[in-house]
């Protein structure tokens, strides 16, 4: 049997409680890898330029010094580093800043480990992962914002729900599902549950 590629990490918080947690919940996963830990800017400079690792897990107040101007101050020092930013903070309009500055993941610090892990594993391979309890995110960089009720609808029928049982799962009318069904693929320029399924793969809204 092949071994388990591993995904090297790097945490940076300012609470020391906060890394250990991280950090042990992290090496419980066969493929993930924590390389370093970081409780202000200059250690995360320089655990980035050391280990080039395939992702940084990074608080964005950490020490009341970063900000998102810092996010490409950060990646120069390793180009290869896809950025996971874990917050507290759920404003949709913060999310978009942070996604337009070059992170590749969002995730709150209310998520679960399974979300988190899954995070990381997508981000790891390339994609980006919104954590879904933030609300209407423009996912695409760009014009197209998604309503919260939106991404739950393209959550729900990427996985292969029907309409009606999107209903169900989400105590409303099928009639609903259709509407914001049609309004997805409206904004998101796309013509049927294919195109759908490949958007939210591409965006982390649903992983393999």
């Amino acid at each position: 049997m092949a071994a388990t590629v591993s995904l090297k990490l790097v945490i940076a918080d300012d609470h020391a409680v906060v890394r250990e947690g991280l950090r042990m919940l992290l090496e419980a996963e066969d493929d993930l890898s924590v390389v370093g830990e970081a409780s202000e800017l200059g250690e995360t400079y320089a655990l980035l330029r050391e280990h080039a690792p395939d992702v940084l897990l990074l608080d964005l107040h950490m020490g009341r010094e970063l900000s998102l101007a810092t996010l490409s101050e950060l990646r120069s020092a390793s180009s290869k580093t896809a950025f996971v930013i874990l917050t507290m903070d759920d404003d949709p309009a913060f999310a978009q800043q942070a996604w337009a500055a070059g992170a590749a993941g969002y995730v709150l610090k209310e998520a679960s480990r399974a979300d988190l892990v899954r995070a990381i594993r997508t981000v790891g391979r390339g994609g980006r992962y919104l954590d879904p309890a933030v609300g209407g995110l423009a996912l695409q960089g760009g014009e197209t914002v998604l309503t919260e009720r939106e991404l739950e609808v393209l959550r729900l029928l990427a996985l292969g729900y029907s309409n009606p049982e999107v209903a169900r799962q989400m105590f409303v009318s099928p009639r609903t599902v259709e509407t914001h069904r049609a309004n997805l693929q409206r904004k998101l320029g796309v013509s049927g549950r294919p195109d759908l399924v490949r958007y939210a793969l591409e965006r982390g809204v649903i992983h393999r």
